[in-house]
């Protein structure tokens, strides 16, 4: 006597869902069964089987499309194919295990985005109590700085790591810091202000703002890190006008401007 199942029972026995029933049916990998009296499908002993090979080999990575191939195929064109696809399936591991990096990268923040010595140099503005609002801006325009240089990173970050003993310069990230958190009022930026203009001219006393690097003739490059600071806040307008008060423009490259340049 034969023993005759619904899809429900089919399903059961395979270890699939009735939707993968009827999704391999769809796509021609298992034959749809006779139908009873009362229009339902019975599945014989059979069906189990042939459900059953399917299953194993799409739970083991097979592709639905080659499927049908490897039921088919002999012993000798079945091993040829299984090694194929175990060689796809490698390449897919390695990629995944990329992505896996590449997540875990991005969990730890911002060593997914800028090189290691950007990281030590934002955990340092963070060590000195600098707001993350400001630390986050400072990180965006190193993602563009090590863009464009990316092998130049490592020469320039010695220089700003000793920039930070100086306490006035500090004293500006907690105070751009603030202007960035809060509705602030002129007066935090007109000490912003001061306290650019005034490390303008210490640079410029030390002759630092003379300088053949290249970076700083890239003149559309400047222009956009210069751009970056008034997209992230209209606020950094405001500042770079109150730094033309004080005779001085540009953040990238600070420059005297033309009423005050000396003769």
């Amino acid at each position: 006597m034969d023993a005759m199942l619904t899809i429900g029972q089919l399903a059961s026995y395979a270890g699939v869902t009735v939707r993968a029933v009827r999704h391999y049916h769809q796509v021609g990998l298992l034959p749809e069964p006779e139908r009873d009296d009362s229009g339902y499908r019975r599945y014989g002993a059979l069906a189990v089987v042939e459900l059953t090979k399917i299953r194993t080999l799409a739970d083991a990575g097979v592709p639905l499309s080659k499927v049908d191939e490897l039921l088919k195929a002999d012993a000798a064109t079945f091993a040829e194919a299984v090694k194929e696809i175990d060689r796809s399936l490698r390449g897919e591991i390695k990629r995944l295990q990329t992505n896996r990096r590449q997540i875990a990268q991005l969990a730890g923040g911002d060593s997914l985005v800028v090189p290691p010595d950007v990281v030590a140099y934002l955990d340092r503005l963070r060590e000195l109590g600098v707001t993350e609002r400001m630390v986050e801006a400072e990180r965006d325009g190193w993602i563009l700085i090590a863009a464009r240089w990316p092998d130049r990173i490592s020469e320039w970050m010695p220089e700003k790591f000793a920039q930070l003993e100086n306490p006035r310069l500090v004293r500006l990230y907690h105070i751009l810091g603030e202007v960035l958190d809060t509705e602030t009022d002129d007066s935090q930026m007109e000490e912003a202000a001061d306290i650019l203009a005034e490390l303008a001219e210490q640079a410029d006393e030390r002759g630092e703002l003379s300088t053949d690097d290249e970076a700083f003739d890239d003149e559309a490059f400047v222009e956009l890190l210069d751009a970056l600071v008034v997209e992230s806040d209209p606020r950094g307008q405001r500042i770079l006008e109150k730094m033309r008060e004080r005779g001085w423009t540009g953040w990238t490259r600070l420059e005297r401007t033309e009423t005050t340049a000396p003769n």
